[in-house]
């Protein structure tokens, strides 16, 4: 019952938002035209944020799962080189896309048939229970920047 009880909670942890802005409050209600804007005093717009969580939460997911995980390379592969995204459908399928691997992510932390101190067969030693702990902290980390550059552009109506 423990386990249960610990899984869920692990789950329910990767889609936070109690304490503070989880990712869906964080990215709604963007406007089109303010996706690609850097503010003054910041490196990455909210697109650059967004497609960077996407990223790197796909890749943890892949990591997790794959046999035939590749490595991505550090940080090419993380960070979006546009500062805006190339229309609205391509805002909508990362944010579509991260969703549904947070689901995938979620489903993981509650699959009795892994054990979540065992190490992860792609890895050097990271356990699942690291890799979803990961996740989590990451995405709150970045989300917390997308609340940053939303005010610094007037646009954060919490």
């Amino acid at each position: 019952m423990a386990d249960k009880a610990m899984r869920q909670q692990l789950a329910d942890f990767l889609d936070w938002h109690d304490a503070h802005a989880g990712f869906d409050e964080a990215v709604k209600d963007v406007p089109p035209k303010l996706r690609g804007a850097v503010p003054t005093g910041f490196v990455h717009s909210a697109w650059q944020i967004v497609e960077h969580i996407r990223t790197a939460q796909a890749d943890i997911l892949e990591f997790c799962r794959g046999r035939t995980y590749r490595e991505k390379k550090w940080p090419e592969d993380y960070w979006p080189k546009a500062p805006k995204p190339k229309n609205v459908e391509a805002w909508n399928a990362s944010l579509a896309a991260f969703r549904r691997d947070r689901k995938a992510m979620q489903r993981l932390a509650v699959d009795t048939g892994i054990d979540l101190l065992a190490k992860v067969p792609n890895g050097s030693g990271q356990t699942y229970i690291r890799e979803l702990l990961l996740v989590a902290d990451h995405t709150a980390y970045h989300v917390a920047q997308l609340v940053d550059i939303r005010r610094a552009l007037g646009i954060w109506k919490p």
